[in-house]
């Protein structure tokens, strides 16, 4: 039915999303870890601490990255979607 079609459209347009928020989250990652980087390196090397924000800004991206790639991700598995769309095309 068309509600059944619209709400797999929803959550489709949700992972998408999700997938797409953890590719920022990511690009944000690696940029703030290359600038404290370097910041590091012209301030004269000494101790790593940019192992901090790298670590602190990785917490969130392995979140964002379980959220849009995980089992539970969107709070339903692609398989039991996948096998509830073949139960109503033949109903």
């Amino acid at each position: 039915s068309m509600s059944d079609s619209d709400d797999l459209r929803t959550r489709a347009i949700d992972r998408l999303k999700g997938k797409q928020q953890f590719w920022g989250i990511v690009a944000v990652w690696v940029g703030v870890s290359a600038l404290t980087v370097i910041v590091w390196v012209l301030s004269g090397a000494g101790y790593f601490w940019p192992m901090w924000p790298m670590f602190g800004i990785g917490i969130g991206v392995v979140v964002a990255g379980w959220r849009a790639f995980g089992p539970t991700a969107g709070g339903i598995s692609e398989t039991k979607i996948q096998s509830e769309i073949d139960r109503l095309n033949r109903s």
